[in-house]
C-alpha cells in the first residue's frame, strides 16, 4: 500500500517533539549566564530558513547563537508551506503562532495560456485524492519571520547578537566569526544562512555553479471580488508561470515570471493599470482586483554549490540553493534543510562526536544532496519545457501533462513528489527532538 510522504514527514516532526530525553544527559549545555563566546553550533543569517535552523538545532540542546540583525521584515512576498514543512513548524513550536494567518491549499490547477498551437490540458491536482485534508498553507513571509523570532526568543540555550558577520575563519578545529560591531565569537559548526552572496560559502571556499535564467519575477499582493475557495491557479504563458495563489480573505499572492524587459513594463504600471493586467493574464476567475501596496521584482537564476558542507561550515536556504518560483520549492526545501542540520547536529552530540568534524559534515552533504540535486533538474526541466519553441518538446509536454491529468496513479505520485521527495529515507527512524521544559522560558 501507498502512504503518502506528507504522512512520513509527519511521523518524522511528530518524533521531533518526542525523546530529547534521551539525548540530554549525554549534551552539556550552558546557560545563557555563562557569557561564553564559544557555542557548539552558530547560525549566521536570520531569514526564515536560518531562524528555523537556529530554533531547530537549539531545540537538540546545542549551545546555539543566532548572529542576525533585528529588522522589521518589509517584504510581502508569500511562501507555500507544503508537505512536511508544517510538521517541522509544528515540531519547533512555531506553527500555532501564525496558523491563523495562512490560508489552506486544496486544488491546484495548471492551465496553459501560451496560445500555442500544440497545448497542453487542464491539469487540477486535489488534496483529498491523496488523502490529504489540505497540500499546505500559504502565509505572508513577514507572518511566518514573526513567529520565528517570537519562538526563537524563547530559547534559553539560543543565544541572539544583534549584528552581522564581518569575517569567517575556519580552523581545523573551530570558525571565528568576527561581528561588524566589534568582538568575536566561536563555534565547533557554523551554519551559513545567509542567503545567495554567503559570506559563510565564501569563507569555507566552496565553488557555486550559476545561470542565469532570462527571467524576472514580480510579486504581489492582490485583493479581489470573487473568492479563491482555497484553489492556487498557475497560467502557463509562452514568457512563464504567472500563479495565483490564495490568502486568507478574498484575496491572493500573485507571482508573476516574464522577461526581464516586460517585468520592468509591469512594475512601472500603476496600481490600477497593474490590477487590469493582471486581471486580464488570471483571466477574470478571481473577478475584480485590486493591487495591494508594495510589490517586488528580481531577476531569475540556478544556482548550486559543489558541496553543502566543508570546513565546518554547512550550507542552508539559497545559501546552499536557488531556485526560479516554480512549484514552490525554495524555502520548503530550506525548511529540509534546517531539520537535517538540526539531525545531524543532534546524533552527533549524543554519540560524543564534534559536530563540525568532516565525518559530521559529511553525513548531512549526504542527506541533502539528492532532494537538492533533483528538485533543481525536475524545475529546471518544467522551465525549459514551458519556454521551449521547438515543437517536439511542446508536444512532449503537453503529452505528460495529459498523461498526468488522466492518469489516476500517475497524478498521485506527481502529487506526493511535488510535496516531499519519496524516496528520502523515512523520517520517523530519524528525528530531532523537542527542548526540554528546562530550555524554554
Amino acid at each position: 500500500m501507498m502512504v503518502s510522504n506528507c504522512y512520513q514527514e509527519s511521523l518524522h516532526f511528530a518524533h521531533l517533539r518526542g525523546g530529547l530525553e534521551n539525548a540530554a544527559g549525554k549534551v552539556k549545555c550552558r546557560s545563557m549566564s555563562d557569557q561564553s563566546s564559544t557555542y557548539d553550533v552558530a547560525v549566521v543569517g536570520g531569514g526564515p530558513a536560518g531562524l528555523a535552523t537556529a530554533i531547530a538545532i537549539a531545540q537538540t540542546g546545542a549551545t546555539t547563537a543566532l548572529i542576525a540583525r533585528r529588522s522589521l521584515y518589509a517584504d510581502n512576498r508569500t511562501t507555500a508551506l507544503l508537505g512536511g514543512s508544517i510538521d517541522f513548524l509544528q515540531a519547533i513550536e512555531v506553527w500555532p503562532r501564525c496558523r491563523d494567518k495562512a490560508a489552506e491549499l486544496r486544488v491546484m490547477r495548471l492551465i496553459d495560456d501560451t496560445g500555442r498551437l500544440i497545448r497542453a490540458p487542464e491539469v487540477k491536482f486535489s488534496c483529498g485524492e491523496i488523502g490529504l485534508d489540505v497540500f499546505g498553507y500559504n502565509i505572508e513571509n513577514r507572518v511566518l519571520v514573526s513567529a520565528l523570532e517570537e519562538r526563537a526568543a524563547a530559547l534559553a540555550n539560543l543565544t541572539r547578537l544583534d549584528d552581522e558577520a564581518a569575517a569567517i575563519n575556519a580552523s581545523d578545529d573551530i570558525v571565528t566569526i568576527g561581528l561588524a560591531g566589534g568582538g568575536s565569537i566561536s563555534a565547533r559548526l557554523t551554519v551559513g544562512a545567509d542567503g545567495r552572496h554567503s559570506l559563510c560559502r565564501e569563507a569555507a571556499g566552496i565553488v557555486v555553479s550559476r545561470r542565469e535564467l532570462h527571467q524576472a519575477a514580480l510579486t504581489f499582493n492582490v485583493s479581489h471580488s470573487r473568492p479563491h475557495h482555497n484553489i492556487s491557479t498557475e497560467f502557463h504563458t509562452p514568457q512563464g508561470p504567472c500563479v495565483f495563489v490564495p490568502l486568507p480573505g478574498n484575496r491572493s499572492s500573485v507571482v508573476w515570471v516574464s522577461e526581464p524587459k516586460e517585468a520592468e513594463r509591469l512594475m512601472a504600471l500603476s496600481d490600477e493599470e497593474l490590477s487590469d493586467a493582471a486581471e486580464v493574464r488570471s483571466h477574470s476567475i478571481l473577478g475584480r482586483l485590486h493591487v495591494e501596496a508594495g510589490r517586488n521584482q528580481f531577476p531569475l537564476g540556478i544556482e548550486q554549490p559543489r558541496q553543502f558542507a566543508k570546513a565546518r561550515i554547512a550550507l542552508v536556504g539559497e545559501a546552499a540553493h536557488v531556485l526560479p518560483p516554480i512549484g514552490a520549492q525554495g524555502l520548503n526545501m530550506g525548511l529540509r534543510d534546517a531539520a537535517d542540520v538540526a539531525e545531524t547536529v543532534r546524533n552527533a552530540l549524543a554519540s560524543g562526536e564534534d559536530p563540525g568534524s568532516p565525518a559530521v559534515l559529511s553525513r548531512y552533504a549526504s542527506a541533502r544532496r539528492p532532494d537538492v540535486m533533483s528538485r533543481t533538474f525536475a524545475i529546471d526541466m518544467a522551465n525549459r519545457s514551458l519556454l521551449s519553441a521547438f515543437l517536439p518538446m511542446q508536444s512532449l509536454r503537453a503529452a505528460g501533462l495529459h498523461l498526468i491529468g488522466s492518469v489516476g496513479p500517475l497524478r498521485r505520485l506527481a502529487m506526493r513528489e511535488g510535496l516531499a521527495p519519496s524516496w528520502r529515507s523515512s523520517p520517523a527512524s530519524r528525528g530531532v527532538m523537542e527542548t526540554p521544559a528546562a530550555q524554554s522560558e
